[in-house]
């Protein structure tokens, strides 16, 4: 694979776990990400559905923890899971604090030094990987859906309303629904985007809802037993903020569970569904 480099692959569930590294221009530095290729894929190009995990995850943690692959093969998903940040363009201070730096991306696009020369995420899961998929995957990137847990539900969010023409479903668990207002977005803003609260909606999910152009289910999970939920998460702002738009949330409160992969584990499958779903309809016409 010309401009990537395969770090390993394992037959998994009769299709291949890939663990991968490619020379990134949006983030100017060597950047990693995993891949399932369901069996499927053998015979053509299959949808694809993108995981952005939380902070302090990588690359692997999702397809290590979460169980996925089992299902995405029988539904014939490419499955990929981006790392959370840049790890070998180091920086002073980026391993100082695990809610900011290294794990800690908040899939965006920074816009304050040093950060904004490598922290850009969010240009790399959008535009750049999507190409990369389709140079090097049997990958249909024209079917694509995007989900994510956490800081990754937020991310998640955040790309599908930002660009609805590239993303036909998105999906959240437990995610940073309004970052603006809780203090991991507030950290994370005020120094990879400044001071100006006013530049912070461009990536919180709730103040796009309203005059986002995205259209369609969106399905949200959250665990009652978190303890990030009030001061963290709050994703009941995020649903309050769809009402008279065309994004339908459906926000799914479960008692007992916390905000660990086993609650990710747990729910993983309807989130598969959702996607798989929504990425197998036929696409709707234009102007209809």
């Amino acid at each position: 694979m010309a401009g990537l480099e395969v770090l390993s692959e394992q037959a998994c569930h009769d299709g291949v776990q890939g663990f991968y590294r490619h020379d990134s221009e949006a983030c100017a530095t060597r950047m990693r990400f995993s891949v399932f290729r369901p069996p499927q894929a053998a015979r053509g190009p299959v949808p694809v559905l993108v995981y952005l995990a939380g902070l302090t995850c990588t690359e692997e943690t999702f397809m290590a923890k979460a169980g996925a692959q089992r299902l995405a093969a029988r539904l014939g998903l490419l499955l990929v899971a981006p790392d959370t940040s840049p790890r070998e363009a180091r920086l002073p201070g980026d391993d100082e604090d695990w809610d900011f730096g290294l794990g800690a991306g908040f899939w965006l696009d920074a816009t304050e030094a040093p950060w904004r020369d490598h922290y850009r995420t969010h240009a790399w899961v959008t535009q750049e990987l999507p190409e990369l998929l389709a140079r090097h995957f049997p990958a249909d990137t024209t079917r694509q859906g995007i989900f994510g847990h956490s800081m990754g539900g937020h991310g998640a969010l955040v790309c599908a309303l930002r660009h609805p023409e590239r993303y036909r479903s998105v999906s959240a668990l437990a995610p940073i629904a309004a970052p603006s207002q809780v203090p991991w977005g507030e950290n994370a803003f005020s120094r990879y985007l400044g001071e100006d609260r006013a530049a912070w909606a461009a990536y919180d999910a709730t103040a796009l809802a309203p005059r986002s152009a995205f259209r369609g289910k969106v399905l949200i999970d959250q665990g009652e037993a978190d303890k990030f939920l009030a001061t963290q998460l709050q994703p009941e702002k995020f649903v309050a903020a769809c009402a008279g738009t065309g994004i339908e949330p459906r926000l799914r409160r479960h008692a007992g569970y916390d905000h660990s992969y086993w609650f990710i584990q747990t729910f993983v499958a309807d989130h598969l569904r959702h996607h798989h779903a929504a990425l197998t309809a036929p696409a709707p016409r234009a102007g209809g």
